[in-house]
């Protein structure tokens, strides 16, 4: 990388960290490109240079976050010895980088708000394949290792995710440790389904 190649790449870098810290302190309708040219002190033509719009950079940002959600919970995984413990962390990760990532809101709010316009449709859904095929790599060795019977590992792994994404929004008014007793709770009645029981237990069958 030349001079100029990394002097352009830093100037990217310094657009996309000043705009991640608005997005966490404002949200995304509020944070406007001008708060971003205030706060970089670089102009709006360099910046719209390196990204074409606001949502071009929040895409670019939910990547980069993407990239680094699967990267630590890849070094995390390898701490566990079966699938379900793993499925289990893996629950715990999402909890907590949800909970301390400064896109969080700003995430939420575009998708509530912006999604059913934007043109990036595919791009995101792309995103979205992304954890789909982490959750599925992990049933289908749950299903290999024998922990979960056999079953369409695609089909889980969207309803897990289908679950992950709707207990984000019924537990912002939480507080983590009341969210983390709930994700908990829902891995474990998601894995008590997949592990191959045709019922409860008729003491948990009365209980219930």
């Amino acid at each position: 990388m030349n001079k100029k190649q990394l002097s352009s790449q830093q100037t990217k870098q310094k657009i996309a960290d000043a705009a991640r810290a608005l997005f966490g302190q404002k949200g995304y309708a509020s944070t406007s490109i001008e708060d971003i040219v205030s706060a970089t002190q670089i102009s709006k033509g360099n910046m719209y240079y390196h990204f074409k719009n606001k949502e071009g950079l929040l895409l670019y940002l939910l990547d980069e976050w993407n990239r680094e959600w699967a990267e630590q919970f890849q070094a995390k995984k390898a701490r566990y010895h079966t699938v379900k413990e793993q499925m289990i962390a893996l629950v715990e990760h999402f909890l907590q980088d949800g909970f301390q990532h400064p896109l969080t809101k700003a995430m939420n709010e575009f998708y509530a708000t912006e999604l059913i316009t934007s043109p990036n449709q595919d791009r995101i859904e792309e995103m979205m394949r992304e954890y789909l095929r982490n959750y599925e790599e992990l049933l289908e060795e749950g299903m290999r290792t024998g922990e979960f019977k056999p079953d369409d590992a695609r089909m889980l792994s969207i309803i897990l995710e289908g679950m992950l994404a709707g207990m984000e929004f019924s537990t912002n008014k939480m507080s983590f440790e009341q969210a983390r007793a709930l994700y908990l709770k829902a891995m474990h009645v998601f894995l008590y389904g997949i592990t191959g029981l045709a019922e409860p237990p008729a003491a948990e069958k009365a209980n219930g």
